[in-house]
């Protein structure tokens, strides 16, 4: 049985063009009719670090996130943001859009990762091949039950010392969604672990516990 070679051909262009679609268009198509955009102005006093400052960030939140998941994100921010840009800006990566990316990130000017953070409870194979591709990992665990999550993994990735593993345990009574708002002004205070994050109306307080 023969083939007609430019059957094959059309059906090769065919497939290199959706591949090309894929990689260029389809992101974002799919944000510019899904995401809905927050903005967050976050006044920020860290004094384990000794960095002060204001920051804005704008989410584009996935139709899938809740409430609590980006406030979380937005505290991870403020407990990674540099006090410098020169090797790169923090910023709030696209995982829930794009699985080749983290919840957020920090690239220095040539594009290389030098930070990638995980919020979730992510699974082993996930964490090592982001060491790989980055100079530094850290993963933020907000469920109040990581314990099986963290027997499982824990030993193998503490192994290595680019990853970095952090329980989020938020009070019961007052959880960070509360705070939640399109456009929000936060103040956020950090020390010796502790964050507690208020919009004058309420004010959250979260435990940082470093897991490794």
């Amino acid at each position: 049985m023969t083939t007609d070679p430019s059957r094959e051909r059309f059906f090769d262009m065919s497939r290199e063009w959706l591949h090309w679609f894929c990689l260029n268009e389809c992101s974002s198509i799919s944000m510019a009719l899904k995401a809905t955009i927050y903005k967050a102005r976050i006044q920020l006093a860290d004094m384990d670090r000794s960095l002060y400052g204001t920051y804005n960030v704008i989410i584009a939140r996935h139709p899938s996130e809740t409430d609590e998941r980006m406030m979380t994100r937005l505290l991870v921010f403020a407990h990674n943001v540099p006090g410098s840009t020169d090797q790169g800006a923090l910023e709030l990566a696209k995982d829930l859009w794009d699985a080749g990316e983290p919840a957020l990130w920090r690239k220095d000017l040539t594009g290389d990762i030098q930070h990638w953070i995980e919020v979730g409870q992510p699974e082993e194979r996930r964490l090592l091949q982001a060491s790989a591709r980055a100079g530094k990992v850290s993963v933020y665990a907000a469920s109040p039950n990581i314990s099986k999550w963290w027997a499982g993994i824990g030993p193998k990735v503490s192994r290595m010392n680019t990853i970095v593993a952090w329980h989020v345990s938020v009070g019961q009574n007052t959880p960070l969604s509360v705070l939640t708002n399109r456009t929000m002004n936060l103040d956020v205070t950090i020390q010796d672990g502790n964050v507690w994050v208020g919009d004058g109306n309420h004010s959250v307080e979260v435990s940082l516990q470093r897991l490794n």
